[in-house]
């Protein structure tokens, strides 16, 4: 076991050290100079136009992204005691996914910048409240079963906007959006979403100490004198802000918010408090490097980050859950 603080340190070495390889690869590779030229040498240079309004918000979204992502399934495994749980577990990437999908489908994107990542937050807070409001009172399994109801709805709602899509461009805008991106995001969109990543992210990080008196199962916790219900909210309502903000700006991400917990977690004990920073460090270095990678192989056009997380993330999930039949007794 290595202690957090250690470990925690050497993630951020290693998202330095990544950060400033996605501020140099490209179509266009740029020199550690030229890069730190464009960063403090302001003026109209073509590396400083590169690094600071292309590279540079797109290398720090992907960081707040991740660390999103990365928290809140360290929080959702927790609350729920499964393993498998991850952001999408309570629908609010689906309800995400659905708000921004009806901004692209009645054009509203088009006219307002802000359309779509402002709609697919809403949709995350219904997406999240329907969920809450549905598992109330009925433990982990109930929330469980609400999200995925709430999924499968949100689901339903996107696959009918693409099948009455207006015309072709429409469909094909859905299609690619739902594939999830960083490529052209700007200082715009992180602007957008950090006010929500923060507000998610204190709400998720604070839920430390009653994750891991829930570990001793929901009776015991509340004799400690942990107050579930306010658990329930705040990892709720702190995934919603958090993971919807992400989603409604990126489009879909998946896998990087269960594997990131699983990583740290042999490496910090299994007390969930501790597994918390380290997992929202490593999901911001995981999606840094998927990012990258979506930039260096090429099959003709970019390769969707969406896509590729799933590519690489759904072998995890079935060695994961291999090794969970194995230790079934």
């Amino acid at each position: 076991m290595i202690r957090g603080g250690a470990l925690s340190g050497l993630i951020l070495l290693l998202i330095a050290l990544v950060t400033l390889l996605s501020l140099s690869a490209g179509q266009v590779w740029l020199s550690p100079t030229l890069v730190w030229h464009g960063l403090w040498s302001p003026g109209p240079h073509l590396s400083t136009l590169i690094v600071t309004e292309l590279r540079l918000p797109r290398a720090v979204l992907a960081l707040l992204v991740g660390a999103a992502l990365g928290l809140s399934g360290g929080v959702l495994q927790g609350v729920t005691r499964n393993p498998l749980a991850e952001p999408g577990l309570l629908g609010v990437s689906a309800g995400a996914a659905l708000g921004a999908v009806i901004t692209i489908y009645f054009g509203l994107a088009e006219r307002f910048a802000a359309a779509a990542p402002l709609a697919g937050l809403c949709g995350a807070l219904a997406a999240s409240l329907v969920t809450f409001a549905l598992g109330r009172g009925g433990g982990t399994i109930t929330l469980i079963l609400a999200g995925a109801a709430v999924s499968g709805l949100a689901a339903s709602g996107i696959a009918l906007a693409l099948n009455l899509a207006p015309n072709p461009y429409a469909a094909d805008e859905i299609m690619t959006w739902l594939m999830g991106s960083l490529a052209d995001r700007g200082w715009i969109q992180v602007s957008l979403i950090l006010p929500f990543l923060l507000v998610g992210g204190v709400m998720l990080a604070l839920t430390g100490r009653s994750l891991d008196a829930l570990t001793l199962g929901e009776a015991q916790a509340r004799s400690l004198g942990i107050n579930l219900q306010r658990l329930y909210i705040c990892s709720v309502l702190g995934t919603a802000l958090a993971v919807g903000a992400a989603t409604a700006v990126t489009g879909a991400i998946g896998f990087i918010g269960l594997v990131a917990p699983h990583l740290m977690r042999p490496l910090v004990g299994h007390q969930p408090s501790r597994v918390l920073l380290p997992a929202a460090l490593s999901g911001a270095l995981l999606l840094l490097c998927a990012d990258i990678a979506t930039r260096l192989i090429r099959f003709g056009p970019e390769l969707r980050l969406g896509v590729f997380t799933s590519l690489i993330g759904t072998p995890f999930f079935f060695w994961l859950i291999v090794r969970l039949r194995k230790a079934a007794p």
